[in-house]
């Protein structure tokens, strides 16, 4: 991903698909994402008329401000899936960006990205890994095409795969291996909702482990946990002001290497550099002297 292509991820709330009236609420809830819900949360009667109002509402979203809009398909391996993707290039209003779920292989993303690319090359890509099969090539994955702008972590069905429970210890290994492959790739990395509404101390403190294991945000099942979790994505004011010196000490020098308070900083870092500009930018963060 290019510096030019970060933004704040920090968020992310779902909106069902059979219901866009309740679209407009969900933008205004504090979240970075908005994901219309084609898949989970539509029952099988219901996935027509999902689809349906779903691309009528992209016909005229009004004015959404800086949230991002996207729209989970069902997965291309089945019927509903492929009626999605179907209904979505035939579209003249198309979502500007798809969430993938249960990917099972890079290929599986480079055909979609192959068939959307002759009429809709600018939608791009957020990819699910919730399964064994997805987490066992995870680095191919999150390389397979320019399209990709973040992983997500389906904890949720993974622990179901994994035969453990939906705890951290049990699915510590799975998350580190998405840290890994979202970073190699420099993509944004979703963890998976906190489920428990009336525990917002344990929503705080997993959101917290997440993103000091290397994730870039959290989703969320209700306008409630937004707040606590763009405040734990957000950077600090020291943060900030570090990320400033650094690419304004790159700039300036000649080689790979700069020195920032006695310590050697290497090139590498500019991407979380940049990343912590661009999420600073977007939500006014201050920075200290």
């Amino acid at each position: 991903m290019s510096e030019s292509k970060l933004r704040p991820r920090r968020s992310l709330i779902f909106a069902p698909g059979i219901k866009p009236e309740m679209f407009p609420k969900a933008c205004k809830s504090g979240a970075d994402i908005v994901c219309i819900d084609l898949e989970d949360a539509i029952a099988p009667d219901d996935k027509d008329a999902a689809r349906a109002r779903t691309l009528e509402l992209f016909e005229d979203l009004g004015d959404i401000g800086r949230v991002e809009p996207i729209v989970r398909i069902n997965s291309p391996r089945e019927p509903d899936g492929l009626k999605d993707l179907l209904a979505i290039i035939e579209s003249k209003s198309p979502p500007q960006a798809l969430m993938l779920p249960k990917v099972k292989s890079a290929e599986e993303v480079k055909l979609l990205d192959e068939l959307l690319a002759p009429h809709h090359p600018q939608i791009r890509f957020h990819v699910i890994i919730e399964t064994n099969e997805g987490l066992a090539v995870c680095r191919d994955i999150a390389k397979s095409s320019e399209r990709i702008d973040s992983l997500l972590f389906g904890g949720v069905d993974m622990s179901a795969e994994l035969r453990v429970e939906a705890q951290w210890q049990p699915l510590l290994y799975a998350r580190q291996r998405l840290v890994h492959a979202a970073a190699g790739a420099s993509l944004d990395l979703i963890d998976v909702p906190w489920l428990d509404l009336d525990d917002a101390d344990g929503l705080a403190d997993e959101a917290a482990a997440s993103r000091a294991l290397g994730f870039t945000g959290k989703a969320s099942i209700h306008p409630k946990q937004i707040a606590t979790i763009n405040e734990c994505f957000s950077p600090d004011p020291e943060a900030v002001a570090r990320a400033r010196r650094i690419v304004g000490a790159f700039e300036e020098a000649d080689g790979g290497l700069v020195v920032i308070d006695g310590k050697l900083i290497e090139k590498p870092v500019l991407r979380s550099m940049y990343r912590i500009l661009a999420v600073a930018e977007v939500t006014d963060a201050p920075s200290s002297n």
